[in-house]
């Protein structure tokens, strides 16, 4: 930690008992509706200051606080923060800070759901990168810590509630209301190609070559591993490249697949739920580094499908389809007066998408613990799908596969040493 954030944490201290003597004095005397008094900001904190945290300095909320195993990174965040701030190389000493309303995790995602659930535990509201969780018991056991601590959690994924879907031209918004009124039909197949800008998984593949290297002196390695099992140092397991092993992440499905397929499970009204079955068409994968894949498909109970069409072999298809149907990028369909439709249609349930109003509300955040559990749980069913090679069947309520082991040991994975969630 920096003598500059010793020195400004024991000022908060000893001014505490001082402050309280006075009233806060009305935003409008100090500068009108614009301006935020200090009382009335939140505060946040950020763990991994790579490319993720680093972007998300301004967003919601007065930065006190960073950390990093790196110390590059500390050095490069530190000098993009406007204020001065507390700068830590182990998480855990950062949580103990008292004036910390809000920690955004920005790690990789093998560190996900320790470091929220250490958070909760630790009294402050949690905004996590994606994917949520690294295999679906983390998903499980971070709910119930989230919850049992009465904490807001938002997971960093915004397109069901914010800008244009993937290649799709639109926002979510127009098609929910299609959807919702069954403009379409039930059940519905949704097909993300390489028309939905689905070509992001070809660059997530791991190297099956790595030799151990020498630990960088700016690099905590160990404490980068952490829970993840411990193989020797290459620069290709840090460092946005970890997303190309299983340890750490899940190749191009779990780097970009939340964003694909929370917005999905949204339209298709299975925040609560999961499929029952997962087929899978890929080459065999490597035990280390993640793969790419020719088509996964997700079906659920009531006949409602998912396509990742990796090889694009559906080219043409629509990305909704149902049986009085069809609507494809740009807001094409084969219905008639596709835009007069949308406009006669009521609006969906309105979402609350500002996290800071979350905090201080005590409202659920539109993409929480639970619904962002059930999308990251897509993606971690199409992981093991993967890695086994095997089609799947699922138990959405017991959350577990049926008459297949070797994929229920997949669900919870042991983590190293003494860390768990």
């Amino acid at each position: 930690m920096s003598n500059q954030g010793m020195n400004r944490r024991a000022f908060v201290r000893n001014t505490t008992l001082a402050a309280a003597t006075f009233s806060i004095v009305p935003r409008s005397v100090l500068g009108g509706k614009e301006f935020t008094a200090p009382s009335d900001q939140l505060t946040k904190a950020v763990i991994g200051v790579g490319a993720m945290g680093v972007y998300h300095f301004d967003y919601e909320g007065r930065l006190v606080a960073i950390c990093d195993v790196d110390s590059n990174h500390l050095e490069k965040a530190q000098t993009l923060a406007k204020d001065q701030i507390d700068v830590y190389s182990d998480y855990r000493e950062l949580l103990q800070q008292p004036d910390i309303d809000v920690v955004h995790i920005a790690t990789p995602p093998h560190w996900h759901a320790v470091m929220a659930a250490d958070a909760a535990r630790a009294g402050k509201d949690i905004w996590c990168e994606k994917p949520m969780t690294r295999t679906i018991g983390e998903g499980i056991a971070l709910k119930k810590v989230v919850q049992q601590h009465g904490r807001m959690f938002r997971l960093n994924t915004w397109f069901r509630f914010a800008d244009n879907f993937y290649g799709l031209g639109t926002p979510i918004h127009p098609v929910k209301k299609l959807v919702e009124n069954r403009a379409f039909g039930w059940p519905l197949k949704i097909t993300l190609n390489r028309a939905t800008g689905f070509d992001w998984k070809f660059f997530w593949s791991g190297r099956t070559d790595l030799d151990a290297f020498s630990v960088p002196d700016h690099l905590n390695f160990d404490m980068w591993l952490g829970p993840a099992p411990y193989k020797p140092y290459h620069p290709d397991r840090v460092h946005v490249k970890f997303r190309g092993y299983w340890d750490y992440d899940g190749g191009g499905l779990g780097d970009m697949g939340q964003h694909y397929l929370d917005p999905v499970q949204y339209l298709l009204e299975k925040d609560d739920t999961s499929p029952t079955e997962v087929f899978v068409d890929a080459p065999l994968q490597h035990y280390d580094a993640a793969g790419s894949w020719r088509r996964i498909e997700f079906t659920y109970a009531d006949g409602c499908k998912i396509v990742l069409d990796g090889e694009n072999r559906d080219k043409d298809a629509a990305f909704i389809e149902g049986p009085s149907g069809k609507l494809f990028p740009g807001l094409k369909s084969d219905l008639p007066n596709i835009h007069q439709l949308i406009s006669s249609l009521p609006d969906p349930a309105p979402q609350l998408t500002q996290f800071s109003r979350s905090v201080r509300t005590r409202e659920k955040f539109t993409l929480n613990e639970n619904n962002g559990h059930r999308s990251c749980t897509l993606v971690n069913l199409g992981v093991i799908a993967l890695r086994l090679g095997q089609n799947l069947t699922y138990d959405p309520q017991k959350e577990q596969f049926i008459g297949n082991e070797v994929a229920n040991r997949m669900i919870n994975q042991s983590m190293r040493g003494a860390w768990s969630v």
